[in-house]
């Protein structure tokens, strides 16, 4: 089974162009497993779709379908057209969470990720139906949280720790956050230092991979909860420990990403029941 692995921001992914029905969800927990397998946050397939240019289906690390997913979208479409399967400046992409478009802008990608939503129902939240979750209060094992939860297509929670994030203790923490009782289908976990008006510093805990080097959506989460408090501008660069991602909300309409991807190597995968003796 041909493969390519690439990487936006260091957040990286194993695609496979397929129209066949297959238990993706193993095949992704073994390919991407780091030791064992070729190694990568989470397995894109690339479908045909009746509606757009391309289509997308995208399983994190532990087998997870997910929603949606901005660096995935990109590492999609860089591959569409470095390939040749697409020859057009702005691509629609069908995904779970619906039809995304995306804009070729030379070595960079940007992906409109949609209109955020607040509700409790919109994450889900298992609490009252509010129209908007700011700051609420979780405590963990090692310290008291405040939260600002909103929806990307798929769940997020901010936090905003006074220390630098460099120093938050991400890895004891991060899973504890997104298997919260609170969140009936987990959560992405985010902490962000807002630097100025236009930077912000964050790191990310990813909902089935655990800690990532960059995460598209939630760039734009952390963003958009900054914005949700009135500390950043429209556009704002994110600075995530795999690189640089820009979101631009006018705190209305769509939310807009920007970032670069890459293709870093082909390969064939071979099933265990049909490995060569060596």
């Amino acid at each position: 089974m041909r493969f390519v692995k690439l990487q936006a921001t260091g957040n990286d992914f194993i695609l496979i162009q397929s129209d066949e029905e297959r238990d993706w969800s193993s095949i992704a927990q073994k390919m991407c497993d780091r030791h064992f397998g070729a190694g990568a946050d989470g397995l894109i397939i690339l479908v045909p779709s009746m509606i757009a240019d391309l289509g997308m289906k995208i399983f994190n690390q532990d087998g997870s379908e997910a929603e949606i997913c901005g660096n995935g979208l990109r590492c999609l479409v860089r591959y569409a057209v470095d390939k040749g399967l697409v020859d057009k400046g702005v691509l629609s992409v069908e995904t779970p969470e619906g039809l995304k478009t995306v804009r070729v802008q030379g070595q960079l990608l940007q992906v409109d990720m949609g209109k955020p939503k607040f509700k409790a129902a919109d994450l889900p939240m298992d609490i009252e139906d509010v129209d908007i979750i700011l700051d609420y209060p979780v405590a963990s094992t090692q310290r008291d949280l405040t939260l600002t939860c909103l929806s990307m297509g798929n769940p997020h929670a901010v936090h905003f720790p006074e220390e630098p994030v460099a120093k938050f203790p991400l890895g004891d923490i991060g899973s504890e956050i997104e298997n919260n009782t609170l969140f009936p289908k987990r959560v992405n976990f985010e902490i962000a230092n807002v630097m100025s008006p236009q930077r912000i510093i964050a790191r990310v805990w990813e909902r089935g991979v655990g800690e990532t080097l960059s995460c598209g959506t939630g760039a734009c989460a952390v963003v958009v909860a900054s914005r949700m408090h009135n500390w950043v501008e429209d556009e704002v660069d994110v600075i995530l420990p795999g690189g640089m991602l820009t979101v631009d909300w006018d705190g209305v309409g769509e939310v807009k990403l920007r970032g670069p991807a890459e293709i870093v190597f082909h390969g064939d995968w071979i099933e265990p029941e049909s490995a060569p003796d060596l």
